[in-house]
């Protein structure tokens, strides 16, 4: 007998895919590793996980999933993404490369590496908005190269930002969400229970 909940995708081109497959089945969905466009079509909504965000984004027209995805997340889709993923959520980067591309959907502008190289990784307590009755308890979050958000629109909720420079690291758009932080490596769920559900408010 399959496990109740709605089946979950972790885009599996790079970046912490185990982490996050293990976390979404702790939150209750039926997590499994997406590569191919066809396999999209069994997904109630999809993780966008860390990585380097130029290398995604060419893996991504590599394995023909760039059109696809943007098509899906245009038209609803539900996406969480995290560090490189809030990347590829952005309609805008601050300081993207030559022609690069992202998968859009959130109105904001990202800026990549923000916080610093790998040497700078951190981590910090963010107070997060939107979590239901755990928004008081401080969630720890990992930075290892993140993003931060520089400026979002006004359909925009800013769901958490860094205590030491006030900068934009959580957010959501109706059913798209984004950290610059990386919640699959830690043991706090909540995040990962917030989009699980998400997907089940959209499908």
């Amino acid at each position: 007998m399959k496990p109740a909940g709605p089946v979950i995708g972790v885009l599996a081109l790079q970046g912490d895919v185990p982490e996050h497959l293990r976390a979404l089945a702790d939150a209750g969905a039926r997590a499994v590793p997406v590569r191919r466009p066809e396999e999209l079509d069994r997904v109630d909504g999809l993780v966008i996980p860390g990585g380097e965000s130029t290398t995604l984004w060419r893996l991504s027209v590599a394995f023909d999933m760039l059109e696809p995805l943007r098509k899906l997340i245009a038209s609803g889709l539900p996406a969480f993404g995290s560090c490189a993923g809030m990347i590829m959520l952005a309609d805008r980067l601050a300081d993207g490369v030559a022609g690069q591309l992202t998968f859009g959907g959130i109105d904001m502008t990202v800026r990549r590496n923000a916080f610093g190289r790998q040497v700078d990784s951190f981590e910090s307590d963010i107070i997060l908005s939107g979590l239901g009755p755990g928004d008081a308890t401080p969630l720890r979050a990992v930075f290892i190269r993140a993003p931060w958000v520089e400026h979002n629109g006004q359909n925009v909720a800013v769901l958490g930002t860094e205590e030491h420079t006030g900068r934009i690291v959580a957010v959501r758009q109706g059913p798209l969400l984004a950290t610059a932080f990386h919640p699959e490596l830690t043991p706090d769920r909540r995040i990962h229970e917030l989009f699980v559900d998400i997907v089940k408010d959209n499908t």
